[in-house]
């Protein structure tokens, strides 16, 4: 028999940690995000979630994008695929060129700092689940793992 899921059995589903708590899930990966690349503003430490997150984008395949949204919580879930046209991975590049990239995400608006994919990486660490994250990366490749790479030390619970 497949997997069928009968009405009865689907009133009884909790609804997944990330949707009930997403408004309170978001702030905690602004701030640290904020925090970590010394920025003073909101807007700020959006363009430049923004900028890394489409940056790690283009470098994948639609099933490794795929993959790593679902270990995303749901706003960067959202923002990560928000516009997206799915086009041939990009060269992944050095460090250095990655940076500039996310740096270049609305140039006239951007205060985004050179720390800014190591700052996305420890919020990001500080929010998505380690069972759910690190997998998913692995599948994807030791690029993807450098690219959200986080020293340890610096990670926040």
């Amino acid at each position: 028999m497949g997997r069928r899921l009968d009405w009865a059995h689907a009133q009884h589903m909790p609804m997944p940690w990330t949707y009930r708590h997403a408004s309170a899930e978001w702030q905690r990966f602004l701030d640290v995000a904020k925090d970590e690349m010394a920025l003073t503003s909101n807007n700020a430490a959006y363009t430049a979630i923004e900028g890394v997150l489409l940056t790690f984008r283009r470098r994948l395949t639609v099933d490794q994008a795929l993959r790593f949204a679902d270990a995303l919580p749901s706003i960067p879930r959202a923002i990560f695929v928000t516009g997206w046209h799915p086009a041939e991975p990009a060269a992944w590049g050095s460090r250095e060129d990655q940076t500039a990239e996310a740096r270049a995400l609305r140039p006239h608006h951007n205060l985004t700092p050179a720390n800014c994919i190591e700052a996305t990486a420890i919020a990001l660490r500080a929010v998505a689940r380690p069972d759910e994250i690190d997998p998913a990366l692995a599948a994807i490749g030791p690029e993807a793992e450098a690219f959200w790479h986080a020293d340890p030390a610096r990670v926040r619970p």
